[in-house]
């Protein structure tokens, strides 16, 4: 008998035995001490049997149990506690949501644009050239009915959209711009919003990082001009009011493209460049405060673990990193995860979980990984072709997009 069905067996059992009177467990020698006590057990009156993933001295155990203890040099003899952890993996596929051409970022903070995660209730439009970021604006004095969204292009600009989510219409509403940011001369490629809202930072091809205000006026640094534009029939409105704002802060320091910008802090801002380089910027002396070059372009950056403090990165090779910034002295990751086979385009670590985070990339896969081991929890298949975005969405699905015109979503996750 496995050890899931040991653990499943013993949480469905009518009569709980109290942990002193419970035998040991034998199995391939060691001896493994059964942690499930009675309450434990209480707990579960109803139990359905499901897989579980098992951690010896905090690190998963992904190998036969005596294979494992042999790696790991653990004489057969020792007694072991073993902890059970449900298995994280998606259970459920959703049916994929078709695009016109490439689906190249996903945001999944807010679920609220896409209906039942199958119907499209608003298009975004006004950019001329291919979307390469987008992001929620989580505004604390949104009225339930209202939600902001920004995104960068490859025509240069960022977009400010207001939706309406409060009215149901049978196909998608065409939404234009209520505000466009100019000022990078390159592709937009990466932008994030601060964790007061009241900011964006984006990243570019033309190697700055420049900060915008959201809502301001010219006293605020933000060259306003109002402009009245025709709108399509279809779009917010004949004649709607458009508003164009500059960049207040413009950060140099990159020689190539900035691919990725992330701002964990109030304070604090990273990014990742295609010239090897993660750097760590102060927003308020606009100086740089940290660097490290890692050998190799790098195309996504995540700030995430225990207090946001670990940096997880990817690029040009088959290897997801993470390095702590807080052990100085040293360039060296503090874990890498090597299981993909193409370039990797997205990591994420998961809102409420330190140890769990996704990656996407060329190979066409969506991995999940817990820092507990070095194997992927899952490897989610779902693409034709390249992965070339991928987010977490409502804390138990991942949603990811890539160059098969396809959005789709893996979900019912487990991660507690």
């Amino acid at each position: 008998m496995g050890l899931s069905e040991i653990v499943n067996s013993l949480l469905a059992a009518d009569e709980h035995p109290t942990a002193e009177s419970q035998p040991s467990i034998q199995l391939n020698e060691p001896r493994i001490l059964n942690p499930f006590t009675r309450s434990r057990c209480a707990a579960e009156p109803d139990h359905k049997a499901q897989p579980f993933d098992f951690l010896v001295d905090g690190e998963l155990v992904r190998l036969p149990l005596q294979q494992f203890l042999l790696a790991k040099g653990i004489s057969a003899e020792r007694v072991l506690e073993l902890e059970y952890v449900k298995v994280v993996a998606p259970r459920k596929q959703e049916e994929p949501c078709p695009h016109d051409d490439w689906v190249s970022a996903v945001d999944g903070s807010n679920p609220r644009l896409w209906k039942d995660a199958v119907v499209c209730t608003q298009i975004l439009e006004g950019h001329s050239d291919a979307i390469t970021s987008t992001r929620f604006i989580n505004k604390g004095v949104e009225t339930e009915g209202s939600l902001h969204v920004v995104t960068g292009s490859k025509d240069r600009s960022l977009r400010l959209y207001k939706c309406d989510t409060s009215v149901s219409v049978d196909y998608p509403k065409r939404v234009g711009a209520y505000k466009i940011l100019r000022g990078h001369t390159s592709s937009v490629q990466s932008i994030v919003v601060d964790p007061s809202s009241d900011l964006l930072c984006s990243g570019s091809w033309d190697s700055t990082i420049k900060l915008w205000a959201i809502e301001g006026s010219e006293e605020d640094g933000d060259v306003v001009s109002l402009k009245k534009r025709r709108m399509d029939s279809d779009s917010i409105g004949p004649k709607e009011s458009q508003l164009e704002g500059l960049a207040t802060i413009t950060f140099l320091g990159h020689t190539q493209c900035v691919t990725a910008v992330t701002w964990p802090e109030q304070q604090t801002i990273y990014s990742a460049s295609w010239d090897h380089s993660v750097r760590q910027w102060d927003v308020q002396t606009v100086k740089e405060t940290w660097n490290m070059f890692c050998g190799n372009a790098l195309n996504c950056l995540d700030c995430g673990g225990e207090g946001s403090s670990l940096i997880a990165a990817g690029g040009s090779d088959p290897v997801l990193r993470v390095w702590d910034p807080r052990k100085p002295g040293t360039l060296a990751p503090v874990f890498q995860f090597s299981s993909h086979s193409g370039w990797i385009t997205a990591c994420k670590w998961h809102p409420s979980s330190w140890f769990h985070l996704i990656s996407s990339s060329f190979d066409g896969k969506v991995m999940l990984w817990d820092l507990r081991t070095a194997w992927p929890l899952a490897s989610v298949d779902s693409h034709k072709d390249k992965v070339l975005c991928a987010d977490w969405w409502k804390g138990d699905s991942v949603v990811s997009g890539g160059a098969d015109s396809k959005l789709c979503i893996a979900s019912d996750i487990e991660i507690v």
